[in-house]
């Protein structure tokens, strides 16, 4: 399953709350929960806080992947969120521990967008959901 094919309204968030670090996580989680994604928050939580503590997920110019595999999810679940922070643009990928193929997949999909400064500003001034859709859809 291609990055593309996750990219829904619902799993959109402008813009996030959260003002640090694991409050940003943990409304990226709660994202998915909201979205009917994800049943156990608290184990998807917890893997995601735990894949943090060991390396951060952080890119450059803004940019943050938040990644971890869980067994709390059958198949790769995204969640966008664009906030007003150093850190503006959010991907949170949680993955099967089966799935590591669409999982690195996913990862080098969101790095090669990452790459385009002009994309990613027009991602971080975009007004709603639908917005963020459609420039990740190419619309």
């Amino acid at each position: 399953m291609a990055l593309i094919d996750l990219v829904v309204e619902k799993i959109v968030k402008i813009p996030l709350e959260s003002q640090d670090k694991p409050d940003t996580i943990r409304e990226l989680v709660q994202i998915l929960k909201d979205a009917g994604e994800i049943d156990d928050f608290d184990a998807v939580l917890k893997a995601v806080q735990d894949r943090e503590d060991k390396q951060s997920t952080g890119l450059e110019q803004g940019i943050a992947v938040p990644h971890c595999k869980s067994d709390a999810v059958a198949s790769l679940k995204l969640a966008i969120g664009i906030a007003k922070q150093p850190t503006n643009l959010f991907f949170l990928l949680v993955a099967s521990p089966e799935l590591s193929g669409p999982h690195v997949e996913a990862l080098a999909e969101i790095a090669k967008l990452a790459r385009s400064k002009a994309f990613c500003k027009a991602l971080v001034h975009a007004e709603n959901a639908k917005e963020v859709v459609d420039l990740l859809k190419g619309k």
